[in-house]
């Protein structure tokens, strides 16, 4: 049977009949105006009527997946509590509390809205029709799809940052400075590993005194999906969280969960410190529209959900405090129903998407209007740098040391660039890459992270979603499988999921790839990018030398500055010392500081030497074995050119294929592995192209060895000039 039309015809029967349960307290007491108590039980039989509807229109085909948040309609009273102007990051089951939000703020239609997005019209004013989810500009609520508490860490990065802003307000600051931020998430969602490091985020970051404005709320409905929630396992899991200050409140009392929710925003608005309110509900309906509870829930549990159910609640509220009559509340309820059934007639004629092109038009977000400065003036280099800085701005100097002027360059240009990681700040860095950062433009810039790579990226996300340029960093390659979900999940889908009306830019950095000789085996030489490479919207750049890497930077950070984009830097740790090319005390890889109007933009390729009988085409640790290989190949004869790919993602197809056209034959160096790396893109852009005379070497499909073995698997000079001679030579 229909659960959703049983629990409507219970709750009209038991209006009709006088069955209403006892209430306590008053809802003045609790500083509820009446006028505000309607409001929160229109905006929860909204939500009601919306999940019915769902419902009816996937039975139909007209409407697509989607999760009720029937029962839960107690996080309006949450709503109230707060400003529109608090940024919210809500769980999947708050409907009301969105609803709720949008009562308050003039010119929102959530009926007409949500009806959008269950039917993924492309009229649908929050994803375009990419997906039902919650989310509005208006009401400062991005959009959720990645349901299991990924959202928690960039929640702990809003609120840091929107106590950074009221220091150093960003240019382009979306957040008042007395605004707070929300985070909602189910008790299951608990368990989640993001959620356990999102609460110890937020409580290490408030035992330090450093300001957090934030209030979570756990909704606990003692089930996820099937699996129940042990009995007293969410409230000892909360309650135990030091840094932490714990508020429960019985969600199905409306009064009682606006008193709470008031605290804990006081608190965290006035005290700036984080907050976690324990809010008990019900489920109703199961877990989603397909969803057969009793397949795995006994009746008597389901009925006892039912009987519970909040609407029936907040009635009782209306009648017991003489603010509606059972006949008034019918008549409201019922009205709703007509209006929501009205809209959704309209709603089912609108478009869909039809197209490649339109489902990815907001994978790239909006460009937007900055000064555009790629370094400082002299008066600020001379104010920040020291002697030795001055100096090593005009010698010839190793990749690791160029970074780290140019970092200081772009952090002084940009005040908006805040960088996080671990060890980064104090220490700077394991390669001494962000040495001295920190004393110049201090902790609040230079932030020393608690070692969680998932707080890390949640930082910087909330640090974008309120106008800075983060720089995190994360130590090494192998480091970025514990969190990779902050990218994908979260960084990359927000544009795409919102329409390009919310962004997160930022300049990913990360020390990868092989080659360090007799170090830390296969953590910390990491030779796969495949983990980045299938995001959509992601860019990855890789460079091989100081200077491009100077240059690279540069493009990065304007990348993530006017285009909003998200990108990932990845440095060959081996790289980072690298004097010599060919002989010890050569010198033979050390660059000079490239001048401010010296550029490496996104799509272009670096190319060495004019040689036409082979062109190799390569990044990275590949870029320098290439150049250590080309005068054992001149001395057979064969002339070469050497292509560095700089940006692996999106390839520079165009101009690979222009930097190539003239040669007789390309052989791909790829340091990754064969399985999962760009040769396989590559090789296939040249098959594509209608080119047979290519070749590829790459790493072996296995995990790096510590000590003397380090570099087996991996090509080697002897490879590249083996594999070019046989490709050139086999005429």
């Amino acid at each position: 049977m229909d659960r959703a039309e049983i629990v409507h015809e219970a709750f009209l029967a038991r209006l009709a009949a006088g069955d209403l349960p006892k209430v306590a307290g008053s809802a003045v007491d609790a500083g509820l105006k009446p006028d505000q108590l309607r409001a929160l039980f229109r905006a929860q039989v909204t939500s009601r009527h919306l999940d019915r509807m769902s419902r009816k229109m996937q039975a139909k085909g007209q409407g697509f997946y989607t999760i009720g948040s029937s029962g839960h309609e107690g996080n309006a009273a949450v709503a109230l509590a707060l400003r529109p102007t608090d940024p919210a990051f809500l769980h999947y089951r708050d409907g009301a509390f969105q609803i709720a939000r949008a009562g308050q703020v003039t010119g929102q239609d959530m009926i007409r809205d949500m009806l959008l997005s269950f039917a993924c019209a492309v009229d649908d004013p929050i994803s375009g029709g990419r997906h039902k989810v919650l989310g509005s500009k208006a009401l400062n609520i991005p959009p959720q799809t990645s349901t299991i508490a990924s959202h928690l860490p960039k929640a702990v990065g809003t609120a840091y940052s929107i106590a950074l802003a009221r220091r150093s307000p960003p240019p382009a600051r979306q957040y008042e400075p007395d605004a707070l931020a929300f985070c909602s998430f189910g008790d299951a969602s608990l368990n989640h590993s993001t959620a356990q490091g999102a609460l110890n985020s937020a409580g290490w970051t408030a035992w330090q005194n450093a300001p957090l404005p934030l209030v979570f709320l756990c909704q606990d409905n003692g089930i996820g999906i099937s699996t129940k929630s042990p009995k007293g396992w969410v409230s000892a899991v909360l309650q135990s969280r030091p840094g932490l200050t714990y508020m429960a409140c019985n969600g199905l009392d409306v009064v009682d969960t606006y008193r709470v929710a008031r605290a804990a925003a006081d608190m965290a608005r006035v005290q700036r410190k984080p907050v976690i309110i324990h809010m008990s509900c019900v489920r109703l309906y199961g877990h989603a529209g397909p969803d057969v509870e009793s397949a795995y829930r006994p009746m008597s549990e389901i009925e006892a959900a039912e009987r519970n159910d909040p609407l029936i609640h907040t009635a009782a509220r209306l009648i017991g405090e003489n603010l509606a009559s059972a006949e008034e509340i019918t008549k409201q309820y019922q009205s709703l129903w007509r209006e929501v059934d009205q809209q959704t007639e309209k709603v089912v004629q609108h478009p869909h998407l039809k197209t490649s092109d339109e489902v990815m038009a907001s994978l790239i977000p909006p460009k937007r209007a900055v000064q555009k400065r790629n370094a400082p003036s002299d008066a600020q280099r001379k104010a920040s740098f020291g002697a030795a800085d001055m100096r090593a701005l005009d010698a010839a100097q190793p990749m690791n040391k160029l970074i780290n002027l140019g970092l200081s360059d772009l952090m002084l240009a940009h005040p908006e660039i805040i960088m996080m990681g671990e060890d980064i700040g104090h220490k700077g860095g394991v390669y001494g890459v962000t040495k001295g950062l920190q004393s110049k433009f201090g902790k609040s810039r230079m932030i020393d992270t608690l070692l969680d790579e998932q707080s890390i990226l949640g930082l910087a996300l909330g640090l974008a979603q309120n106008g800075f340029i983060p720089m995190p960093e994360i130590q090494f390659l192998a480091y970025l499988h514990n969190a990779e979900d902050q990218l994908r999940g979260e960084a990359a889908t927000l544009p795409f999921f919102s329409n390009g009306q919310f962004t997160n830019p930022m300049v990913l950095r990360i020390a990868g790839l092989g080659y360090q000789k007799g170090f830390g085996g296969h953590f910390h030489n990491d030779n796969s990018l495949a983990v980045l490479r299938d995001i959509p919207g992601l860019i990855i750049g890789c460079p091989s030398d100081g200077a491009d890497a100077v240059c690279m930077y540069r493009e990065a950070t304007r990348l993530a500055r006017e285009e909003q984009r998200v990108v990932v830097m990845i440095d060959p740790i081996a790289l980072y010392p690298m004097r010599d090319l060919h002989e010890p005390g050569d010198g033979g890889w050390m660059r000079h500081y490239p001048g401010p109007d010296v550029q490496t933009p996104l799509g272009a390729v670096g190319i060495e030497g004019q040689g036409t009988d082979l062109a190799i085409l390569t990044y990275g640790n590949g870029r320098y074995l290439s150049t250590q290989a080309k005068p054992l190949l001149a001395k057979i004869g064969i002339n070469l050119r050497i292509i560095d790919l700089r940006w692996l993602a999106p390839l520079a197809e165009t101009a690979i294929l222009a930097a190539t056209r003239d040669c007789a034959h390309v052989l791909i160096v790829d340091e990754c592995r064969q399985t999962g790396s760009q040769s396989e893109a590559l090789m296939a852009l040249f098959t594509e192209a209608g080119r047979k005379d290519v070749a590829r070497i790459t790493a072996r499909d296995s995990f790096i060895a510590t000590g003397p073995a380090y570099g087996v698997t991996l090509p080697s000079i002897d490879r590249i000039v083996e594999a070019g001679t046989t490709l050139v030579r086999r005429e």
